[in-house]
């Protein structure tokens, strides 16, 4: 199967995972660093970057 860049744009591009619930959302890089956004399912501030490898 191809890799075609928009196509991994759009699926892991300011894409996050919290870090106590494991909850996806899409925000800005900026937002993040400054603690602006919070996860919509356990109100945790902790968010990391999703993995873009998928694993086996």
């Amino acid at each position: 199967m191809a890799k075609f860049p928009e196509a991994t744009g759009r699926l892991f591009r300011n894409v996050y995972v919290c870090r106590r619930c494991k909850t996806k959302m899409r925000s800005s890089p900026l937002k993040i660093l400054w603690k602006k956004v919070i996860c919509k399912n356990c109100g945790g501030k902790a968010l990391r970057p999703i993995k873009s490898k998928a694993s086996k």
